[in-house]
């Protein structure tokens, strides 16, 4: 299995942010953390990206702990896009992407080689950054930074692909055609995803499991329609829900919230 948790706790300093975590995603598996704001799924999300330590238990990656490996060996198997990225000043898209390539070159290596620079493209494509690519960073729009930023992860070649709210500050066009292009990578080179999302519809259309998390805990996890409960939506989110058949499968319609 690519990640398993065993009894995982953490979060900062003394704090502990979520609790006894035990989850096994399967090579080629979509997961989605979902819960209501402070539920733990962003701290959940850095445990399993080796960004913090455990304060207790361990994440397995492909059976070793995760925060035992070297970095390098790590990030040759493992990608994380942050909900928020550092934009370079005066960095080129090419460049940027180009930076995926260094977890798997030599420490004096310098130059990309023939493999390098075939990831590269690949990425480029793939997120159809082509046409950008002597584009600086920051000239870019919210959407074309963020196909930037997760071709720079997709040049990585990694094995599991971790993203924390990827949608946010898209409109609607560019969310469906960011999940679209995870959706082709995890059904055609079978990347593994973990994903931390808001939007439970996006989850339930996208995801093979979902992850219900609740005060650091998580309190349902299986497939969308398991999940998708009214009452477990209810005592989670705080609101009343009707669950719906669509023709992208089951969606819900908030109906009124659920007053403390």
């Amino acid at each position: 299995m690519p990640i398993e948790t065993h009894n995982l706790t953490g979060g900062y300093a003394n704090q502990q942010i979520v609790k006894d975590i035990n989850i096994t995603i399967a090579k080629g598996e979509w997961l989605s953390l979902v819960g209501a704001n402070g539920s733990g799924k962003t701290t959940l999300l850095k445990l399993l990206s080796r960004l913090i330590k455990p304060q207790q238990g361990t994440v397995l990656l492909d059976g070793k702990a995760i925060h035992t490996q070297p970095s390098k060996v790590v990030a040759q198997k493992l990608a994380f896009l942050p909900q928020q990225q550092t934009i370079p000043t005066g960095l080129t898209v090419e460049q940027l992407v180009s930076l995926g390539r260094t977890s798997h070159q030599a420490w004096w290596q310098w130059e990309l080689n023939t493999e390098d620079r075939s990831k590269v493209e690949m990425a480029l494509q793939l997120t159809q950054m082509e046409n950008f690519r002597d584009r600086t960073i920051e000239k870019l729009s919210g959407g074309e930074r963020q196909r930037a930023f997760l071709a720079l992860a997709i040049a990585q070649n990694p094995q599991t692909l971790l993203l924390d709210e990827p949608t946010t500050y898209l409109d609607i066009r560019y969310q469906l055609e960011l999940l679209e292009l995870l959706k082709k990578l995890n059904q055609q080179q079978y990347l593994t995803i973990v994903t931390v999302l808001h939007d439970v519809n996006l989850a339930a259309r996208y995801s093979s499991r979902i992850a219900l998390l609740s005060h650091g805990k998580i309190f349902a996890l299986g497939t969308p329609e398991f999940v998708l409960k009214p009452a477990y939506l209810a005592e989670v989110l705080g609101v009343h829900v009707a669950v719906i058949e669509t023709p992208v499968g089951l969606q819900i319609c908030p109906l009124t919230s659920i007053h403390p």
